[in-house]
């Protein structure tokens, strides 16, 4: 039985390391994006309905998740 508590708190420990790690990396990635655009207002062409912005910020973070997926993988 302790192994499989063990298994399990080691588990959710990379679970809180994986969501701090991907929180931080968002507001950094997304504040670095946002200073090399910086005659862009991003949000405000998401809001006024610009796919294609949408587009580009979906797959920055999609490619922050996949390189913060790779560096906590056990």
């Amino acid at each position: 039985m302790p192994e499989i508590l063990s298994a399990y708190l080691i588990t959710f420990g990379w679970a809180i390391v994986g969501s701090v790690a991907m929180g931080l990396g968002i507001i950094i990635t997304l504040r670095l994006f946002d200073m090399s655009t910086r005659n862009v207002d991003e949000w405000e062409l998401i809001k006024q309905g610009n796919m294609a912005m949408a587009v580009i910020l979906a797959a920055v973070i999609i490619s922050l998740g996949i390189v913060v997926a790779a560096a906590i993988h056990p």
